[in-house]
């Protein structure tokens, strides 16, 4: 039988084969660490170059790079109200569509009183869904729309299981956060490409990050406008249009009335006119982003979870949520 020759060969042996192996792994764990260490450098760097330089130079001539007119829907509160105060206080004549006709009026005068440019309103409520487009269309003829802000959009009352939406509720989700970018896309984007310039912003939302428990139908459907808009704009940025998807965090808008917290202005939930006024000079520089410092933070911490623990926070969060609209509503 044969035997070893001696108990030490075998251990030199075993170490040559675990120094190959440790080397190995040594390396694996360097190339690790010097991706994690420029895809660092690199998030540094964009989060400079998108929120703060932008800030230090001279502002962009957006009437000269992309039209005379800004179409903004949901323009009348919230994030819409004031991008459409920030656009017109760079020149661009601003038009608002929303369903209320007292607030687009009045909101339409304080522009024009303001910023000194001209408005014009579209009364138009885009839970309707296909009916109300020709008018629409009609009313937006023979204007050189250079900017498209889709930001009309539904959430839930507040957080909640899929099950206990209506049917009323999920078609408005889909005619108002989906319908309504498609077909005003469609409707002012052959007027662009004419021109060969021109911006379209579709309003995301953190919630696309990741599938978000508990506001699911929400979620897929600002996860729609998210793709929506990248595929867009590889399609078109060779005819000179840029295309944007910006995807906030939580904004203390009407949307957050639910909750005590979310309503209130704090160091990560920014007024809708602070967002609006950093969001603005993201335009032409970024076609994916939050629009805001700290909530582009809080995306790039986001990608970096796995799906599962995203999953478990954002519910954990979301049913604290329900829980806290639910003993607010009264009996």
């Amino acid at each position: 039988m044969a035997a070893v020759d001696s108990f030490s060969l075998l251990l030199r042996e075993i170490g040559r084969s675990c120094n190959c192996y440790m080397e190995t792994l040594a390396l694996i764990g360097a190339l690790y660490t010097a991706k994690m260490g420029f895809t660092l450098m690199n998030d540094t760097y964009t989060l400079i170059r998108l929120h703060f330089i932008p800030r230090l130079v001279k502002r962009a001539d957006l009437v000269k790079l992309y039209g005379k007119w800004a179409v903004v829907t949901g323009g009348t509160s919230g994030i819409g109200k004031y991008y459409a105060k920030e656009l017109a206080s760079r020149k661009v004549n601003i038009i608002l569509i929303s369903r209320n006709q007292e607030k687009l009026e009045a909101l339409a005068q304080e522009i024009v009183n303001t910023y000194k440019v001209e408005t014009a309103i579209i009364v138009t409520d885009f839970s309707k869904g296909s009916e109300i487009y020709p008018s629409i269309e009609r009313a937006l003829a023979g204007k050189e729309i250079g900017i498209l802000v889709n930001n009309v959009g539904v959430f839930y009352t507040h957080p909640d299981y899929f099950t206990s939406l209506t049917q009323d509720k999920i078609w408005e989700l889909i005619n108002v956060n989906i319908g309504a970018a498609n077909m005003m896309v469609h409707m002012v984007l052959p007027g662009m490409v004419q021109r060969k310039k021109g911006a379209i912003v579709n309003i995301s939302s953190m919630s696309c990050c990741q599938p978000t428990p508990l506001m699911t139908a929400y979620s897929a459907s600002k996860a729609y406008l998210d793709h929506f808009s990248r595929a867009l704009h590889y399609e078109y940025a060779p005819q000179g249009i840029f295309v944007q998807s910006l995807i906030p965090f939580f904004i203390s808008t009407n949307l957050t009335t639910y909750s005590r917290h979310l309503s209130k202005k704090s160091f990560l939930v920014p007024s809708a006119e602070e967002y609006a006024r950093h969001a603005v000079t993201t335009l032409g520089i970024s076609r994916r982003t939050t629009g805001y410092w700290l909530h582009t933070i809080q995306f790039l911490l986001g990608q970096y979870l796995p799906e599962w623990l995203w999953a478990w926070g954002t519910y954990r969060m979301n049913n604290s949520l329900r829980l806290e609209a639910t003993l607010q509503r009264p009996h």
